[in-house]
């Protein structure tokens, strides 16, 4: 068995209207938690890539020395 309510129609706006302003505030909520989120990850994002920067560049003198060493001696011809 169904219950039936029966409001009037100011009745009926008034609870449309708050509903309508319940979504609302989830949303601007949501929205709000996103941009937290997101924000709170470029800032983790740009970290890990300032990280990396400095290492590349404490590295790139290692890698040009290691660059050097691993030429391959050049061949010369020996005449007898």
């Amino acid at each position: 068995m169904k219950t039936v309510y029966v409001v009037s129609d100011s009745q009926l706006e008034e609870i449309r209207r708050n509903q309508r302003q319940l979504e609302l505030d989830n949303l601007e909520a949501s929205r709000k938690k996103l941009e937290e989120t997101y924000q709170s990850r470029v800032k983790i994002i740009e970290e890990r890539e300032h990280e990396l920067q400095e290492e590349l560049k404490s590295l790139a003198p290692t890698e040009k020395k290691a660059g050097l060493s691993a030429k391959k001696p050049e061949k010369f011809d020996v005449k007898t």
